[in-house]
């Protein structure tokens, strides 16, 4: 039985997709450094990505690229997950050049990266 579950790469890949979303909000949660927290939503990012490709994901059919052998739409993939998670690669990646960028205007104005002291310095 063990082996079976162990065969459908589906299931390992969620068991995947769920400790990444562990991981990552775990570091979020526990974290002091905020650099570590973005991080670790990175990862939790990169989860999620990973989710909606599984979801997306039909065995037995090809890419979604149309040739010469004459390929219909029902031997094909759907292509919208596969470009939503693109898009969301970029998003995430806009996203923490943007976090990095107001951890360092942070970390000039308040001399440290964690959060206790920050919030004991604005309060």
């Amino acid at each position: 039985m063990i082996e079976r579950f162990l065969m459908n790469t589906h299931y390992i890949v969620l068991i995947g997709v769920i400790l990444l979303l562990i991981i990552g909000f775990f570091g979020a949660l526990t974290k002091r450094n905020l650099i570590k927290i973005l991080i670790a939503l990175g990862i939790a990012d990169t989860g999620v990505n990973l989710f909606f490709i599984t979801i997306g994901y039909i065995s037995g059919k090809t890419a979604p690229i149309f040739s010469k052998n004459g390929l219909t739409a029902s031997q094909m993939v759907d292509p919208v997950p596969q470009a939503l998670v693109l898009t969301a690669i970029v998003i995430g990646v806009a996203v923490l050049a943007l976090g990095l960028s107001i951890i360092i205007r942070v970390y000039e104005h308040y001399g440290t990266l964690n959060v206790s002291r920050i919030k004991r310095m604005r309060g």
